[in-house]
């Protein structure tokens, strides 16, 4: 459990990013690039960039293993969002933030080989860091520029949602509405979380930063003494997904759309994208709660979507069935063969 704690103090200091954080996306597309999670969303990414991965890549993996803790430094704090600004800020870390996170990874991750080049970063030797540097750039020129207008408008998108929730109700209602597990009883925010975490704002305010590449559970600095961020899933609609498949995505979502309907089609999709319950569906497919619960209901009949009740709500995911249909298996003739 996550649990963040607010005073007096930090919701006038809380805001929202102002766009897509580069450094965030960079490190958060590594573990999607090694783990099958989200296969109906960034499979085609996978797919496409998979094989220019540059090699220097390695040095990144390193330092974010395919679960579990990553080092802080690889996301550092900017005004603008940019890979530049990242990648500069990055290249500026000190020696003491190196050697505690480098130790941080080596005692989350124990049994885990240490390449030798960790001992030239932990003593802040800048042409190790700098390589490091240009390791992410190259990453993210390769893996992420091709898409980032795409990714630039699912987070602006996201953050046009969450400012027209802050106008209507606050940020009660930003902050209760950032992902289904959100829980806020002022003055604890409290998320789903792989292990107990507390950030104790302490007057500084909380950055809420959407991101593509985060999936699942929201995710934070481990340090409390960084400047507090909480990088959070986007509201997925359909848009990342049929544009990263290209061509055969769109056939593919016809193909879908001919079978279930538009509306069915569009609500599989969501749940694809995330679960959530049955008001939260509404809201991101744009569709009133009613109609939302008539087609949850026909596509847990099919075999399409599981529904589990949490409390006084019904959560909905996404069954391995519905996955093969959305990432198409279901709908070649050469279906029984290796699509990976």
């Amino acid at each position: 459990m996550l649990r963040i704690h607010f005073t007096g103090d930090d919701l006038p200091r809380t805001r929202l990013a102002e766009g897509p954080d580069a450094m965030w996306e960079g490190l958060l597309s590594l573990y999607r690039l090694r783990r099958p999670h989200g296969a109906a969303v960034f499979g085609p990414w996978r797919r496409r960039v998979g094989p220019k991965v540059p090699e220097s890549t390695r040095m990144l993996t390193d330092l974010v293993p395919s679960t579990g803790y990553a080092v802080d430094f690889l996301t550092p704090t900017t005004t603008s969002g940019t890979l530049r600004d990242g990648v500069e800020a990055l290249r500026g870390t000190r020696s003491t933030r190196l050697r505690g996170d480098l130790a941080e990874l080596a005692a989350r991750h124990p049994g885990r080989p240490l390449p030798g080049w960790f001992a030239g970063l932990a003593e802040g030797r800048t042409e190790t860091l700098g390589r490091v540097a240009d390791a992410m750039t190259d990453y993210a020129k390769t893996c992420l520029t091709p898409d980032w207008d795409r990714i630039s408008t699912e987070v602006r998108h996201d953050l046009a949602l969450r400012n027209k929730a802050h106008a209507e109700g606050g940020w009660p209602e930003v902050l209760g509405g950032l992902h289904p597990s959100a829980r806020w009883s002022y003055p604890v925010l409290e998320l789903n979380y792989p292990a107990d975490h507390d950030v104790v704002l302490d007057g500084r305010g909380l950055v809420l930063q959407p991101s593509v590449f985060c999936w699942g559970a929201p995710v934070t600095l481990l340090d409390p003494e960084l400047p507090p961020v909480l990088t959070f899933p986007v509201a997925h609609e359909t848009r990342w997904s049929a544009a990263a498949g290209g061509q055969a995505s769109t056939g593919r979502s016809r193909a879908i759309i001919a079978l279930l309907g538009r509306t069915r089609t569009h609500v599989l999709e969501t749940i694809a994208l995330g679960a959530c319950n049955t008001t939260q569906l509404a809201r991101r497919t744009a569709i009133p709660v009613p109609t939302a619960s008539h087609q949850t209901k026909v596509l847990r009949e099919a075999g399409l979507i599981a529904s589990e009740r949490e409390s006084n709500q019904v959560r909905h995911t996404l069954t391995p069935l519905g996955a093969a249909l959305l990432n198409g298996s279901l709908l070649r003739p050469e279906a029984g063969g290796d699509h990976r």
